[in-house]
């Protein structure tokens, strides 16, 4: 009995170390999409490209070994939160990869722009994505649902941040036309950077079901609403 208990706990260690090892191949895929952007580097934005299929590879491997868990376990109870946890962070990482791989797209549309507008605020949401992506993470393998609630709170600073930087680029685009075409794709970026943190926001809320049972007390941080055919348009991005 105890051997099949510790079989048990190495499967659900594993599990959770194959999660935290695709987190770590997606935090560094939103780092390196937006270096691109910055630099206008389309080999770096390439590679980046790349690396999602390995996203995806991952989370599939998550997923077959979440089910031969459950075929060969039969858990319940937190153990069972545990496994649904980790299928549920491995989807939203996916999403993740597939945003940043949408910020590497448009690299190349950028590259023969020799100046930009705008980027110290791209750069900074892309920041705080990242450090928000570091700590859910981080709150995840420790298990620490205080350290995930900190976290969920600070995506709303994200979305304060793409709204003022949706107004920022909209005036450079009304006073000077030449601006519009690579604003429109700065606008792009900084949707898929703040649909970052709302896939972020998602994993603080499953590491506090996985621990607790329940969801946080507290109202969901309100998303922004700074352009509606920004947010259509990188939604059907996702397709591509």
């Amino acid at each position: 009995m105890e051997r099949t208990v510790k079989a048990f706990d190495n499967d659900l260690d594993a599990l959770k170390s194959a999660a935290a090892a695709m987190g770590g191949l997606v935090e560094a895929q939103v780092a390196d999409s937006v270096r691109a952007v910055v630099r206008r580097d389309t080999d770096l934005a390439a590679r980046t490209r790349e690396i999602d299929e390995r996203i995806d590879d991952m989370e599939i491997e998550i997923q077959d070994l979440a089910q031969r868990i459950l075929a060969l376990r039969s858990p319940v109870a937190s153990d069972l939160r545990a496994i649904l946890g980790a299928l549920h962070i491995a989807r939203d990482l996916e999403r993740m990869g597939d945003h940043a791989k949408n910020i590497a797209k448009r690299v190349s549309a950028l590259s023969a722009v020799a100046e930009l507008q705008g980027l110290n605020g791209i750069v900074r949401m892309a920041r705080l994505a990242r450090a928000l992506i570091k700590d859910v993470l981080d709150s995840y393998v420790d298990g620490d649902t205080e350290a995930a609630l900190r976290a969920w709170r600070r995506d709303e600073e994200i979305d304060e941040m793409h709204t003022s930087l949706f107004r920022e680029l909209l005036t450079y685009m009304m006073e000077d036309p030449r601006s519009i075409s690579y604003c429109t794709h700065l606008l792009f970026v900084a949707k898929n950077i703040e649909r970052i943190g709302d896939h972020a926001t998602n994993i603080a809320e499953i590491v506090h079901f996985i621990e607790e049972g329940s969801r946080f007390a507290e109202s969901r941080p309100t998303s922004d609403d700074a352009s509606v055919t920004v947010v259509d348009a990188t939604d059907r991005e996702q397709g591509t």
